[in-house]
């Protein structure tokens, strides 16, 4: 049994919980493990009935702790879990505001006294014990059953799981030493690496980036856990993040809008969306993630009012472009919207609000009641370098545009009007006046690479194409209105409109696919760029996917943003796996 420094024995708790419907069917699973051995101490896991994935969460950390009660009563825990809700909470930094959490928390924190448990973030893949626990006990529970330690196979996957991460591990470990050997010039013929510009060290680049990849597959992973299987649909959490983006409780109540090109229509105000999840209300996550599972939008003045844009709700009918949305019936709007500042000439308008929904606790908002916040509100470390900043260009109109047609990957791939060069060399303009874009990546379609052309020349910079960049495919109705394709294809209209898993006619995409590709796309980019700010040229899909995902935000969230042609946004991308929304929709460079 390890021990720390004054004797005292130390255990890891890892729990979790899940709920199939959230709320629906539930169960938790929690492990005591020996950190130093690994060894499994104690399981448990139990079905307990139609609960959220929150409170399926919170019992299970209540089981972890008192399981470890009964092995050493005097033992300082080490709590790991892939909720960042409950890390966050638990931690003292995120306020309880939902009934169903507080009795749960209080509970948690009687187990063990004051001072003696401490809470980590982890990603979902390396929460997988707790998590099969969780999985078993649902399955006992559908077969009517409890679940049973004699039949787990938990401790036995997880040990498989571990040798396979060991092996990674000592590729990570090869990798950073060579990155330390070539800075200090050691070895022969050994080339020193540069240092990357007010960046970390290469070695911790090598870090972040393997942290960033592990915590956008547990956002991908998460993003469906609270929908059933939209599991995997993409990013998650994650903390997202991922970052939580992690817990996402994405739900599949309404489906995202496509724009004016993609998922959300360009122009005007007003709301379409989807009916908004009903357990646990709406709710708005900042920049470290969510866990609510409730609806999250994030409000903002509109282009019009001069600041950075909304989500709160574009009509497809005023936006008019790539993804005409009319039609799409209004649900009402999601309390608690966090607003997100329009930038001053070139400033940054930063997101923040409460998260709640099933579960609640302050996102870079409200600060908790029972600790001072930090400095830093959702950050659990003081300092992790320089985050990789995207800024997220929507290209210029197209013929498309404003006459609200469905305009994607999968059609004629339209040149920009007159309007849209225009655009284009007004956001050239503005971005050269910042000077802080450092590289341009741009999707495939001639629309973006012309916007990105734009830029570049203005800039001095070459343009890379990343194919993962490019708009949703939209099938057979590339081309059409809203109203057209209401017409000749009503029941698959109707199926995309209600699920993010269900495509367009003729074989195009749908969102949950689109929303794992630009997901992998985003980890790929965010590890190759740390620290470095990257200008993004792309569609409307892809732009409100990257906002849905680093918000923590439910897939009708895309049906709630306005996002107009040659627009900007950024999201920046911490070594942590946090994302934090800087700005939407900025098109004062326009006017």
């Amino acid at each position: 049994m390890s021990t720390g420094g004054g004797g005292v024995r130390e255990l890891i708790v890892e729990a979790d919980g899940g709920s199939r419907g959230n709320p629906g069917p539930a169960g938790y699973g929690a492990v005591v493990l020996d950190p130093a051995t690994g060894e499994t101490l104690a399981e448990r896991a139990e079905y307990i009935g139609v609960a959220t994935n929150n409170v399926a969460e919170y019992k299970g950390l209540v089981a972890g702790l008192r399981a470890a009660l009964e092995l050493f009563p005097d033992a300082a825990v080490h709590v790991r879990m892939d909720s960042k809700l409950v890390v966050e909470q638990m931690s003292g930094r995120w306020k309880i505001k939902h009934p169903d959490m507080k009795p749960l928390a209080a509970e948690a924190a009687r187990v063990f006294p004051a001072g003696r448990v401490r809470y980590e973030w982890i990603p979902r893949e390396r929460n997988k014990h707790a998590d099969r626990l969780a999985n078993e006990a649902m399955d006992a529970g559908r077969r009517g059953e409890q679940w049973s330690p004699s039949v787990s196979a938990a401790a036995v996957d997880h040990a498989a799981d571990l040798a396979a991460a060991r092996a990674a591990a000592g590729d990570a470990t090869a990798g950073a030493a060579r990155a330390r050997a070539a800075l200090a010039g050691a070895g022969a013929g050994v080339r020193p690496v540069p240092e990357p510009e007010g960046l970390f060290a290469p070695d911790e680049t090598l870090a972040a980036q393997a942290r960033a990849s592990l915590s956008a597959a547990a956002e991908a992973d998460r993003e469906a856990a609270a929908s059933g299987d939209f599991e995997a649909e993409a990013g998650r959490r994650a903390p997202t993040g991922h970052a939580a983006r992690e817990a996402a409780a994405a739900g599949a109540a309404g489906a995202p809008g496509p724009e004016a090109g993609g998922a959300g229509a360009v122009g005007g105000a007003g709301t379409v969306g989807a009916p908004g999840p009903e357990a646990g209300g709406a709710g708005t996550a900042g920049a470290a993630g969510r866990e609510a599972g409730g609806a999250g939008t994030v409000g903002a003045a509109g282009p019009e009012a001069g600041g950075a844009g909304a989500v709160g709700g574009a009509t497809p009918q005023a936006q008019g472009a790539e993804l005409p949305e009319a039609g799409v019936p209004t649900a009402g709007r999601a309390a608690g919207a966090a607003t997100a500042p329009g930038p001053g000439a070139g400033g940054l308008g930063t997101a923040a609000g409460t998260a709640e929904g099933a579960g609640a606790g302050t996102a870079a908002g409200t600060p908790a009641a029972q600790a001072p916040a930090p400095t830093t509100p959702g950050w659990s470390a003081p300092d992790m370098g320089a985050p990789a900043t995207f800024v997220l260009l929507r290209h210029g109109e197209t013929a498309l545009t404003p006459e609200k047609r469905f305009s994607g990957s999968g059609g004629s791939d339209p040149e920009l009007s007159t309007a849209g060069l225009r655009q284009a060399e007004a956001v050239a303009a503005a971005l050269a006046a910042r000077g802080t874009v450092q590289e341009i990546v741009s999707s495939p379609l001639t629309r973006c690479v012309q916007t990105a052309q734009a830029v570049a020349a203005r800039l001095g910079l070459d343009v890379r194409i990343e194919h993962g960049l490019r708009e949703t495919d939209f099938g057979a109705w590339e081309g059409l209105t809203f109203a057209e394709v209401r017409e000749r294809y009503k029941d698959d209209l109707d199926a995309w409109l209600a699920s993010p898993k269900a495509a367009p006619t003729g074989g195009g995409e749908s969102f949950a696919t689109v929303a794992r590709r630009v997901a992998t796309t985003r980890d790929r980019l965010a590890a190759a760029h740390a620290g470095r700010t990257v200008l993004l040229v792309t569609h409307v899909t892809p732009i409100k996917t990257l906002v849905r995902l680093a918000l923590g935000a439910p897939p009708e969230s895309l049906f709630r943003m306005e996002l107009s042609a040659a627009s900007i946004s950024a999201v920046a991308y911490y070594a942590d796996g946090n994302a934090s929304v800087r700005l939407f929709n900025d098109t004062s460079h326009l006017r």
